[in-house]
Order: structure tokens, then C-alpha cells, then sequence
């Protein structure tokens, strides 16, 4: 595969405007707005962005400034984030549904000069930061509805920035030209926030020349071209997404289409029928859960047929091979149903997936891949190859990037350490951090992992939550949770256990799942915590937890559970905006509910703080039942 030279178009705008001069009639990019796709060339595609950057540049905006962007993934998002590179300023992306005080730290932190703010609650959030946006000197929405009332004099049209541009470059036809010669593969390009598991996200230092070379040398593990189409529905600030959308579409010229909506997405998305795919796990395991869910409502005939297939697909599976007889009785309609008929490659990263999630996939005939990165290593740098049945593994590193297992047990398990020539420059503006993380040219990630025989890397878990029982039994929480949540009734789960002489669970059930199984059952309630509080569900989640329990060892499994009153939320703290858990959260949350899971309480007692979709704070008090796994079920106290 040909792409096009590093060395000559090191930077983001300099590889748009060779694909428009080489390519300019072909489809960049879809945006699907009322239902309608609407198409931008690369030619296209240049001029927005060459009326972007002349615009930033009349606004003051150049070389070491940050530009934030915050909204959805589409066409003015990429847009600007390349006209920003192309005045030479810094890009740090924002997730769309970061709180005003995430959205404060990040912006006052990086000392964003200028943001694209989609609509009015984006810009309503930077607004109402007085004393955290302080460095903030313009906010360009691209949204009008809603904004006729706003009279703060940084906020401008994104259509007016625009033709300010358009009459510059008429004044000047040679300005955007210069301008993106004097691009500077060497210097930062992208900030890009990290999951921050256990803390506020640093800001990870890319350039533009290494990011460019990275995604070649990833392109080179699983290829890709012109005539492949991929839907955007991950989060543009996550690095992958960056990857794809910016690495893949600039250099493999991938045509990118963006969803109208979050809710449209999966519709959306049979409807391009993409031929490369990456979703993160938790989105994997909501596709399989909602199949069974659907199913619930289907005839008695319909029902055997689903279970027959997804038995004879799995068991094929496992003995290497796929069951032609499954594919027509229900894979090949399945994935006709969810957009998958037209994919030749799959991918899944961010966290691990469970294995049977995996192998389901896999017996309806998506070509999926396991994956494995951090945002200082620009992204994914292994990759399985896909030709044997492996759930283990993460694949082997790519070409040029260096993995080892630092300080080995007995077992081979060490901390994950990587180099590559293309990582980061470092955080921004914390030197301690950049020293901690970065010992003698190696990225530490944390993560506990061993090479298997074939030299495929196998992550287990984060080094520090590796746990082990006060009977001396080592454990990987992450690696239980995903075994329960393959279950669609389950949405969330947090094993604990450490230092305790038994394994317990904080569970979340699956709302949208069980609220149907309780339609069906007849089981009245009006709301999540009354639901997760229905002595039946629980009867039904003690099913959930015996039956991976039978797959565990014994000194592994669950024996106390109890069902959260509420869904962990990103909003809360209580996991990242790629819905990873921050265990030290839920630990400091719920000690509570901890400490009655282990002193033998029939039920534990909550009282603590919560934050409300639109940032208020207060307090919560709930009961909740526990239940001993296998034991005769204790009495139910309602939440309040």
C-alpha cells in the first residue's frame, strides 16, 4: 500500500491539501443531518478549513496558543481541529459530556485562548465558568438554535468566522498556502487527555510528524484505502478516534461518516454499512445484550432458533472453525440487521472485552480484533492478527515498537513497558508527571501482562488492581466483571475482595434489559432503584453471578452481592468518559456498602453525595439488600 510521504507531509493540513490537489472530487467525509447524508469533498474539505484558519489568524490565534474543541463528532470538528494546526496552535479535544468543572479544568489548565463550543449547552457551560476560563478570548459556536439570547462579546458564528476567512483568502489567494508550509512536523499538534482513572487527565504532548508516522506504521498491521468507510460514534477527544478519524482519513483517504445523533448511531450506521469498525467493549457488549433482549419478544419458534444459532456459532468457534449451518439460520440475517454484511476488519480497544462477548462476534462472522495502547503511545501499537481464534490475546506489537515484561514473577507477569520512535513529547507543562511515566526512554503503563508462547502480548488487568485475598489467592477483578457483564442483564460491575478471605460484588443492573425481563414478568416498578431493589431481579442476578461462578475457581468466586441503586456515572466520578471504573472512587463512595458486604449484614445502609445532570449537588440515602450467593435470600428494605 502506497501512502503518502512522512517526510514530505509531516503535518495534518499539508496531507489535506495533497489529498484535495490529487483527489479533490472524491468523498472525504458524511454528515447526516435531517436524515440526509451530506457529502464534503476534499476540495471541500480544504476551503472549510483554509476559511477556518484565516479566520483563527484574524482572531490572534497562532503558533503556541490551544484551541479546545467541545461537541460532537463531525465535519466542523475535524475541520477546525485542522485549521487550528494549520495557524500553528495546540488542539486539545473535550468530551461533549464533560460537566462545567471538568470542562473548567481542562480549559484553564491548557489555557485554551479560543473554543469550539458545538451548540448553546456547550457554550452555556464555558459562559458560566467566569474565574476557570480566564485565557478564553473567543468561543465559535457552529449551532445557531438557542443563541440569539447570548450576549457574551467572545461568542461568535462559526458561519461568520468563515466568511471573514473567505474574504481574506480573496484578498489574499497566497496567505493559507504560506501558512500551511510553515506547518512544523515537530511541533505539538494534538493535547490529548489521558483516561485519568485515578486522577485529572494529563495532557499528552503529539506532534505532528509522529502522529502522522504512527498511523502508517499501524496502517501496515491492518491496511486500509480509499474505498473503505467507517462511522465515527466514539468520542473524538479519545485517541483512537483521533487516529481513525484524522490518521486513517488523511493518509488512507478512509471516507469518515458521522451520525446524526448518539441515538441514531446504530441505525445510522447500517445504513453506510462500514467496512472498518472499532467500538469500544462496553458498546460491543450493548449490541449483544440488546439481541437478547429483542429476542424476549419474538415467537417460541424464533427464540429456539436465536439459542440454537448462538450455540452451534460459539461451538464452532471454539473448535476453530465457523458453523456455515448458524450463518444461515441466523448470523447472516443478524448482521444484515446491525450493519455488520460489508465489515473487513473490527476492532475493540480502550478496555478489555470478555471472552465470550469475543467469541460471539466472532461466530457471526465480524472479522474482530483485540487491540492495545495508551494516548502517550499514540493510540493502539499491537493488534491481533485475526487468523486463529485467540481471546486472550491482545496481538503482537507492531513493526518498530518495542514491548517488555518488567520485573516477572514465577508466572511471566510483569508491568507492561513500550518505547517506539513515534511516542509523545511528554505532558503538558508537568515535567513530574512526564519523569514518572517515562523511566530511560520506556513508557510504564501500568498494566500488569505477560507474552504467551506465540509472543502475543496478554494484558491481565492495571498493575495495581491485581489483588490478592488474606488467604494469599491473587485475583484480576477486571477479569471477573467482564465475565458477569457478559450477561445482558448486568451493565456494571466492581469485584471486591482484596484483603478480605472472600470475593464479593457491587453489581448495576442493566436497565434497559431487565426493565423489559420485568415487563415481561409482570414485576411493577417505576424506576431504576426500584427495579434493582425487586426481590426477583435479584433471584435473577444470583443466576447471573452462580453461572460464572461454575467458570471460576473456587477460592475465586462471588459470595455476597448486592445491586447498586443507581448506574455508576461518568458524571459522578465513578468512571472515566470511556466508562473505565475508578476503583478508588467507587471504594471511597461506598465503603459503606463495603464494609457490610463483609461483616455479615443482611443489608447496607448509604448516605452519600451525588452529582445531578445539571451539575447541582446532593444527597442520597438507600438501603440495599445483600445476598449471599447460593444462600437462602435475606430480607428486602427499600431504597429511599
Amino acid at each position: 500500500m502506497n501512502y503518502p510521504d512522512p517526510a514530505i507531509y509531516d503535518t495534518l493540513p499539508k496531507l489535506l491539501r495533497h489529498n484535495a490537489q490529487s483527489h479533490p472530487g472524491e468523498v472525504a467525509l458524511r454528515l447526516k443531518e435531517f436524515g440526509i447524508w451530506h457529502e464534503t469533498t476534499w476540495a471541500d474539505y480544504l476551503a472549510k478549513v483554509r476559511r477556518m484558519a484565516l479566520g483563527l489568524r484574524e482572531l490572534g490565534i497562532g503558533a503556541g496558543d490551544v484551541v479546545a474543541l467541545l461537541g460532537d463528532n463531525d465535519v466542523d470538528w475535524v475541520s477546525m481541529e485542522i485549521a487550528a494546526h494549520a495557524v500553528g496552535a495546540m488542539t486539545l479535544g473535550i468530551y461533549r459530556d464533560a460537566l462545567e468543572e471538568e470542562v473548567g479544568y481542562l480549559v484553564d489548565y491548557a489555557g485554551a485562548k479560543a473554543v469550539f463550543a458545538q451548540n448553546q449547552e456547550q457554550v452555556d457551560k464555558l459562559v458560566s465558568l467566569v474565574d476557570k476560563a480566564r485565557t478564553v478570548e473567543h468561543i465559535v459556536y457552529s449551532e445557531t438554535r438557542g443563541m440569539r439570547t447570548q450576549d457574551d462579546p467572545r461568542v461568535l458564528d462559526l458561519a461568520v468566522l468563515e466568511q471573514r476567512g473567505e474574504a481574506l483568502h480573496k484578498a489574499d489567494p497566497a496567505a493559507f498556502d504560506a501558512m500551511v508550509e510553515a506547518t512544523s512536523g515537530d511541533a505539538v499538534a494534538i493535547l490529548c487527555t489521558t483516561s485519568g482513572t485515578t486522577s485529572n487527565p494529563k495532557l499528552a504532548m503529539l506532534s505532528g510528524s509522529r502522529f502522522i508516522r504512527h498511523v502508517i506504521t499501524y496502517l501496515k498491521a491492518d491496511p486500509k484505502d480509499h474505498t473503505d468507510e467507517y462511522v465515527s460514534v466514539l468520542p473524538l477527544p479519545w485517541i483512537m478516534e483521533q487516529i481513525y478519524c484524522l490518521g486513517f482519513g488523511q493518509i488512507a483517504r478512509m471516507t469518515v461518516n458521522f451520525p446524526e445523533s448518539q441515538d441514531t448511531m446504530f441505525q445510522d450506521l447500517r445504513e453506510i454499512g462500514p467496512t472498518f469498525l472499532l467500538l469500544a467493549p462496553r458498546l460491543w457488549e450493548q449490541i449483544a445484550a440488546d439481541m437478547r433482549a429483542r429476542i424476549m419478544d419474538a415467537s417460541a419458534i424464533n427464540q429456539w432458533i436465536f439459542d440454537k444459532g448462538i450455540k452451534l456459532g460459539m461451538k464452532a468457534i471454539e473448535e476453530g472453525r465457523r458453523s456455515g449451518l448458524a450463518d444461515v439460520m441466523l448470523f447472516s440475517a443478524l448482521r444484515d440487521r446491525l450493519g455488520f454484511s460489508r465489515v473487513r476488519s473490527a476492532a475493540t480497544g480502550g478496555s478489555a472485552m470478555g471472552p465470550e462477548t469475543f467469541k460471539l462476534f466472532l461466530a457471526m462472522g465480524v472479522p474482530l480484533k483485540q487491540l492495545y495502547g495508551q494516548t502517550e503511545m499514540l493510540g493502539a501499537y499491537t493488534l491481533q492478527a485475526g487468523s486463529e481464534l485467540d481471546v486472550d490475546t491482545v496481538g503482537p506489537p507492531f513493526e518498530g515498537c518495542e514491548v517488555k515484561i518488567l520485573n516477572p514473577d514465577v508466572e511471566g507477569v510483569g508491568e507492561i513497558v513500550t518505547r517506539h520512535d513515534n511516542m509523545f513529547l511528554g505532558y503538558f507543562r508537568n515535567e513530574e508527571a512526564t519523569k514518572a511515566d517515562m523511566r530511560d526512554g520506556w513508557m510504564h503503563t501500568g498494566d500488569a501482562g505477560y507474552f504467551d508462547s506465540k509472543q502475543r502480548l496478554v494484558v491481565i488487568d492495571r498493575l495495581k488492581d491485581i489483588a490478592e485475598t488474606s488467604g494469599g489467592v491473587r485475583f484480576s477483578p477486571q477479569y471477573i466483571e467482564n465475565k458477569l457483564k457478559f450477561s445482558p442483564y448486568v451493565g456494571e460491575a466492581v469485584i471486591l475482595g482484596s484483603g478480605h478471605e472472600f470475593l464479593t460484588a457491587i453489581i448495576c443492573v442493566r436497565f434497559s434489559i431487565v426493565a423489559k425481563w420485568a415487563e415481561k414478568n409482570r414485576i411493577g416498578f417505576t424506576s431504576y432503584t426500584g427495579l434493582s431493589a425487586e426481590p426477583r431481579v435479584y433471584d435473577l442476578i444470583r443466576g447471573e453471578v452462580e453461572h460464572v461462578n461454575a467458570s471460576l475457581p473456587e477460592k475465586q468466586r462471588i459470595r455476597r452481592f448486592l445491586l447498586l441503586y443507581k448506574e455508576l456515572d461518568a458524571d459522578d466520578g465513578e468512571l472515566t468518559r470511556t466508562r473505565k471504573v475508578r476503583r478508588g472512587v467507587v471504594g471511597e463512595r461506598y465503603g459503606q456498602l463495603i464494609e457490610a458486604l463483609y461483616n455479615g449484614a443482611q443489608s447496607a445502609h448509604l448516605d452519600t453525595e451525588v452529582t445531578f445532570e445539571d451539575g447541582r449537588k446532593g444527597r442520597v440515602k438507600a438501603d440495599m439488600r445483600i445476598m449471599d450467593v447460593g444462600g437462602a435470600p435475606t430480607e428486602l428494605q427499600k431504597a429511599s
